[in-house]
């Protein structure tokens, strides 16, 4: 299978790309390197191309999307902030290129779609654990946008223009999560941090909590739903991906502060809690574990290879 995959060069995507690449498949990446690096993909491969453009820009995608037999859509700026302050440029790249994406890959026969949603489309929603048919309250325009993107792949779905399932991540985390970034996570943060014996700022009292998923249990996740095409369902599938364990901020830093490799005790200092941020999350994910799919690694485990 030829499978083109947006934002590849970033956390994701380069995991991904090497799980791709190791089942057989032919992999386009598109990326602007914004965030992404090169370096974060596999080098001295045939079957690997690099289309350097963004994901907004309809030449790029075209060139992109030729000859493709599937798509993975990661492309985004994955940042709540960024999205607050910059509500028009983030929409541009979360859900207008998604929307441009959509109907090029339908105009040009890429029948199979895989869509990156988020866990932020159910907002603060006390019904915990959340399943897939929760509630949506989004609460920033990145949730906004993340939840019209899946209403926009639902027509193309239904249409029959597209198979497609969307998956709703939840904390993903891991190597190449670049702690310097802007749109990083929070383990990301706090391991760089705490390795290199720097202050960690904690927003809040520390009590939130999240429901933290290691990258490679997400990427089995898509691997294995390019592999099941030609069993579409009416309506379009939608997956949460995460561990189903809720664990508190707090919780994470002491499961930090027992790694080696780690300088404690840790320096933590607290500040008001950000605009947006969710009080609870953890993810339901029965829906997921149906279809075979188990969340392998263990936050402690997954925090170690990511501290390497």
């Amino acid at each position: 299978m030829r499978v083109l995959v947006t934002g590849g060069a970033g956390f994701i995507g380069p995991h991904l790309t090497a799980a791709l690449l190791d089942a057989g498949h032919a992999v386009t990446v598109l990326d602007d390197l914004s965030t992404g690096k090169r370096a974060n993909l596999p080098g001295a491969e045939e079957r690997l191309r690099l289309v350097v453009g963004d994901v907004a820009d309809q030449a790029a995608l075209e060139e992109a999307l030729a000859g493709q037999d599937a798509f993975v859509h990661l492309a985004a700026v994955a940042s709540v902030e960024a999205s607050v302050r910059d509500p028009v440029g983030t929409h541009r790249t979360n859900l207008e290129a998604s929307v441009r994406l959509f109907d090029l890959a339908a105009r040009l026969g890429v029948k199979r779609a895989l869509y990156a949603s988020s866990a932020a489309v159910y907002g603060d929603n006390p019904a915990l654990p959340l399943g897939e048919e929760a509630e949506k309250r989004p609460l920033t325009p990145y949730a906004a946008d993340k939840l019209a993107g899946e209403h926009y792949l639902a027509h193309f779905h239904r249409a029959g223009h597209l198979d497609a399932t969307a998956f709703r991540f939840f904390n993903v985390f891991g190597p190449r999560q670049d702690p310097a970034s802007p749109y990083s996570g929070v383990i990301s943060v706090f391991l760089d941090r705490a390795r290199r014996g720097a202050p960690i700022t904690l927003f809040g009292d520390g009590e939130q909590t999240r429901d933290f998923v290691y990258v490679q249990d997400v990427v089995r996740a898509l691997v294995a739903a390019l592999a099941r095409p030609g069993q579409t369902p009416p309506e379009l599938p939608v997956f949460n991906v995460g561990r189903g364990a809720e664990v508190s901020l707090l919780e994470l830093l002491a499961a930090i502060e027992r790694l080696p490799g780690v300088r404690t005790p840790l320096s933590v200092s607290s500040a008001p809690p950000r605009q947006g941020d969710i009080r609870r999350s953890v993810a339901d994910v029965s829906r997921l574990r149906a279809t075979g799919w188990e969340p392998r690694t263990g936050l402690e485990a997954g925090l170690a290879a990511t501290l390497g």
